[in-house]
């Protein structure tokens, strides 16, 4: 201390009064506790202007300083204070002519752009008057274009005053549909989903921009002069709006580092702005960072090392403006130190060992890799029709550019709507199809069309999610050309191949949301809501999959809301933190062939009289056998599955022909209550007036199950050919196991019995179709799943790579002294424009990478927690966590490899990774139900050194799902889910003996020859515009997704 000879530096603070005031007490906001430990150095008289002085006073009359806080908030006279700055020439913090352009975003985006600094992509509607209409702008179903500037769906829209908070994000039908509103906090609230808002505003100017997808974080960066930054990451407002909030009711924010390149950004956004306190949205998006939003003064919330650090960086910077011959050097100890309160330390449990087996506390989880099936669905429909009609043919025409021989996929709302268009001329509106003179080959045309209408109408609206027409032309004919030169080809008949059903169910988003709170309390031990805490610190990263199905997609979007805690609808869920990848997760296309042989084989050994199915208990290893899992009277079942199906479908016949005659009354188009499938999309719940009203559950009316019955009786066996089709086995056991626990008030007779008949085959049949013995199992397993298990392998061995060198950078941290870490970091400042340069290397060098590097290693080294300002114990500890969501085929052949890999040559005299009574369950697990999944979890120990292959262990369980049967409901939890349409699932089951060792190299010996080697994988590209759910994509997308729940208040849980 300098003593009181020292003239003491006059900061004056000329802000409104509510900005450094927290209730009655004055400086128990960030601004008081920073200038309280600026007044402690002793070398600063702080002078408070207040509102009265700085609403009433002439600016002469204004205290005079050396230094000026000043900056613009509602009812701020930033005029008065730049008039008052001219006159008295004080060092200002912030200039205040540039505050203004903080007002408008199309300002504020000019000048990021003018200073290189990276923006979303943007463009301009700019009205002088409310709904003017402008003739470069163009609004669509799916996207808005400006000046030819095309915004897919979903995009941003933000109105250019920056003081209006009222920001839109618009989703794509695919998704869903509709649109949520984002605002300034309003108690737990930041954003609202509106369903039914498709169309956007147009009472004003506003900014439209690309929807970046971050995962679910927004990280929020805070400069205090060009040199310092400090960043925090919170959930984002785009996913379900619900604001997380500590004990305290303050938001949960959590400290993050900022890679070298951000760290340029924050020196440029406060030099192009002149504002040395200054905070502003960062998104972390695909790997790169853009600016989104600056908003002026800012300083972090509930910081004390941040409000010590600022109190040092504005003492530095004020005395070299005014008083530079003292010393601006920090002082040993921090005049405040004495005073400081302690901050609380939420401990987080250790690690435990997990399922099976107990290792000790020196093991830490590192990695859980997930790969589910969907929940419950509708059972899949296919309705083929041959067409003539000229509508359908003009219309097939119209959507594949007039190419007589090109089939067109028909999905989009506009073009199902011309499609019901046309098929409503179409179809008769009374049945001509009763009258006995009418051909039968015409009465199934008006019936299938009659169907295709049924279907199409269903639902209220388009969603687009559920329902696809391929038209594919069969027959053309020559004609002239209209203008009269030369012949031209026209199509006189096609294929219209309707499919639809196969919808996620009320009961499979409550499978879904379930699962995923099952995972959050039991995949991470000793967590418990801890997972939320590791996710919301940057330490978990996690990475959501799913195939192209929307069931699927659902259920993947379901799930998140349970393992994260959200609330809400699906649809921003889905399009914030789930990535879509066909490529791995869907079709069959790979092992059709050997499918094909499967079934032919499993239909021989049903079917003939010569040869009799094995006897299994007769051999010790049952499942060895070819065809191993039938019922020994297989031939004899079906007879009666054809002759129970027939009865079904009569009882529904009658049911939808009353449908019919009541539609052939009214003139409208729709009997049933309007049922909205986009709305239906975030519901957990019966709908009880449709079932009290005595009809089918969900969207299915009665003439739609009397088609899907009568489809099944058709196909099951051909009359004429005295054939059955054992293909159809398990869409007979699928759409009886759906009626009975979704339509078991409509008391179909003789259902039940089916059921079970159904059941003994399906269990015979379904694992059967995946190969008729174990090495058949193999090879259509590792065909389909090849590309599953070679990013299975990859994310293992990305997880061991990281955890490596996190244990090497601890071991040299620990040698370390917290004033050499200061100096490195003073360093990096330092060397800002080599690391920038470098960071540009190494992101163009991204799409050359393979997928096993992906910028995986970059991103997950990039984005931490930051352990410095963290109250956290263990800001090292990362984990991962993979979710693949995919349908029953990527289950079943995941499950082969796993269980037959060691009968391959190249692993002749290896032990099968599934233990023998694994084996035996496995065998007796016929059905891997809705929302049955095979689990990996890795840990670490860490007292084995770490060469040792016992550093990391791998634990495999998994779940049979959903397998009840709709028929046991003995024990009350069962019978009430029953009650509301919903199968409990079945918990983990080991795959490996308690207390085995399987390590990751030998797990990797066993899946490597299995697997698509890393090296094929394509590089990550990025997403062009939005197709369907997400982006196409040549490789597989990776998202760092982040987000955010956490301990939520007791009153936000109880809802």
């Amino acid at each position: 201390m300098k003593g009181n000879a020292v003239k003491k530096i006059k900061i004056g603070v000329c802000v409104m009064e509510k900005k450094v005031k927290c209730g009655a007490e004055v400086f128990s906001a960030p601004m008081g506790q920073i200038l309280d430990r600026l007044q402690a150095f002793g070398e600063f008289e702080i002078i408070m202007f207040g509102d009265k002085v700085i609403l009433e006073d002439a600016v002469e009359n204004w205290p005079i300083c050396d230094c000026l806080i000043a900056f613009y908030s509602s009812g701020y006279p930033l005029q008065k204070a730049e008039s008052y700055a001219a006159l008295r020439k004080p060092f200002l913090v912030n200039e205040l002519e540039q505050q203004h352009l903080l007002h408008d975003r199309r300002k504020v985006y000019e000048r990021l752009e003018m200073y290189g600094i990276s923006v979303p992509r943007y463009a301009l509607v700019n009205r002088e008057f409310p709904f003017q209409e402008l003739d470069y702008f163009v609004e669509q179903e799916d996207f808005v274009e400006v000046h030819g500037n095309r915004f897919w769906k979903p995009f941003v829209e933000k109105p250019i005053d920056g003081d209006d908070h009222s920001i839109m994000i618009y989703y794509p039908s695919s998704a869903g549909g509709g649109m949520k509103e984002l605002f300034r906090k309003v108690g737990n609230r930041s954003s609202e989903f509106h369903p039914d808002v498709r169309r956007v505003r147009r009472e004003g100017s506003y900014i439209y921009e690309e929807f970046m997808p971050t995962g679910g974080t927004d990280v929020k960066v805070y400069t205090v002069g060009p040199e310092y930054a400090h960043a925090e990451a919170r959930k984002s407002p785009v996913v379900d709006g619900v604001v997380m909030r500590n004990p305290d009711g303050k938001e949960v924010r959590y400290p993050v580092l900022l890679t070298p390149t951000e760290k340029q950004m924050a020196r440029d956004v406060c030099i192009a702005f002149r504002q040395l306190v200054c905070g502003f949205d960062l998104l972390r998006c695909e790997g790169r960072s853009y600016v989104c939003d600056v908003n002026g003064w800012s300083f972090v919330k509930n910081s004390h090392k941040y409000y010590d650090d600022a109190a040092c960086v504005l003492r530095k910077m004020f005395l070299d403006a005014k008083a530079p011959h003292l010393s601006s050097t920090i002082p040993p100890t921090l005049p405040w130190k004495v005073n400081e309160p302690v901050q609380p330390s939420e401990g987080l449990t250790r690690q435990g060992s997990g399922i099976i087996g107990t290792f000790g506390q020196s093991e830490e989880l590192r990695c859980v890799i997930a790969v589910i099936r969907h929940g419950d669905r509708t059972p899949k429909q296919k309705v083929k029709l041959k067409v003539t009609e000229e509508k359908l043919l003009n219309l097939m025409l119209k959507y594949n550019g007039g190419r007589a021989r090109s089939e067109t996929k028909l999905k989009s709302a506009i073009q199902l709507q011309d499609l019901l268009d046309a098929t409503r001329m179409l179809v008769p509106r009374t049945r001509s199809g009763r009258e006995s003179d009418s051909d039968a080959e015409d009465i199934e045309h008006a019936e299938k069309l009659r169907q295709v209408k049924a279907v199409l109408e269903e639902g209220g609206h388009f969603s687009g999610i559920y329902r696809k027409v391929q038209l594919k032309p069969l027959k053309w004919v020559k004609v002239p050309k209209v203008d009269g030169e030369g012949e031209e080809e026209r199509p006189v008949e096609a294929l219209m191949v309707l499919k639809y059903g196969g919808v996620l169910t009320h009961a499979g988003r409550k499978q879904a949301e379930e699962l995923g709170r099952y995972f959050r309390n039991n995949m991470y031990p000793g967590e418990g809501t801890g997972l939320l805490r590791l996710h919301s610190t940057y330490r978990h990263d996690l990475k959501i999959y799913s195939s192209d199905e929307g069931r699927v997609q659902m259920s993947a979007a379901a799930f998140a809301k349970g393992l994260l805690d959200l609330e809400g609808q699906l649809t921003p869920i889905l399009v914030s933190l789930v990535s879509k990848d066909s490529s791995m997760l869907d079709g069959l296309d790979n092992a059709s062939i050997e499918m094909e042989e499967a079934k032919a084989k499993l239909h021989e050994i049903i079917t003939s009289d010569t040869k009799a199915v094995p006897n299994n208990k007769c051999v010790e290893f049952p499942w060895m056998v070819d065809g191993a899992g039938l019922p020994p009277n297989a031939s004899q079942l079906l007879p009666k599955v054809v002759k129970l199906t027939k009865k079904i479908t009569a009882q529904v016949k009658l049911l939808a022909k009353d449908e019919d005659e009541k539609l052939a009354k009214t003139s409208s188009y729709a009997v049933l209550p309007p049922y909205d499938q986009a709305k239906a999309l975030g519901k957990t719940n019966i709908d009880v007036a449709r079932i009290a009203a005595g009809l089918p559950c969900g969207s299915e009316g009665f003439l739609l199950m009397f088609a899907r019955w009568k489809k099944l009786e058709r196909d099951l066996y051909n009359e004429r050919k005295e054939r059955f089709d054992i293909t159809q086995i398990p869409d007979v056991y699928d759409s009886c196991k759906y009626d009975l626990l979704h339509n078991a008030h409509l008391n179909l007779e003789g259902l039940d019995e089916l059921f079970k008949v159904a059941q003994l085959l399906a269990d015979g049949v379904i694992p059967n179709e995946y190969g008729i013995n174990p090495k058949h199992k193999l090879k259509i397993g590792s065909k389909i799943a090849r590309r599953l298990l070679g990013k299975i392998l990859i994310d293992l061995r990305n997880t061991r790579e990281e955890a490596i060198s996190v244990a090497e950078l601890k071991s040299n941290q620990d040698q370390t002294s917290t004033f050499s870490k200061t100096r490195r970091e003073d360093t990096d400042y330092q060397s800002r424009s080599q690391a920038k340069m470098d960071d540009t290397r190494r992101t163009s060098s991204t799409s050359e990478k393979s997928l096993d590097q992906d910028d995986d290693d970059d991103k997950e080294t990039k984005y931490r927690l930051d352990p410095k300002y963290a109250n956290v114990k263990s800001p090292e500890r990362h984990v991962r966590t993979r979710l693949y969501f995919t349908s029953e085929s990527h289950i079943h052949s995941l499950m082969n490899v796993l269980r037959y890999c060691n009968l391959d040559e190249s692993l002749q005299g290896e032990a099968s990774l599934v233990c023998h009574s694994a084996l035996e369950r496995l065998f007796k697990t016929r059905e891997l139900d809705y929302m049955s999944y095979i689990v990996f979890r890795m840990f670490e120990n860490t007292e084995v050194a770490l060469e040792d292959p016992k550093r990391f262990r791998i634990e495999m369980t998994f779940s049979r799902g959903a397998d009840l049967s709709p028929l046991e409901f003995d024990d009350g939890e069962a019978a009430l889910l029953h009650q509301e349409h919903t199968l409990p699932i079945m918990g983990p089951e080991r795959l490996q003996e308690a207390g085995s060792y399987l390590t990751l190299e030998k797990m990797e010996k066993m899946v490597r020859p299995f697997a698509m080697p890393a090296e094929d994988f394509p590089p990550p590209s990025t997403p062009q515009g939005f197709s369907g759910y997400f982006s196409k994509s040549a490789g597989v997308l990776e998202r760092l997704a982040n987000l955010w729940p956490f301990h939520k208040h007791i009153n936000a849980s109880a809802k």
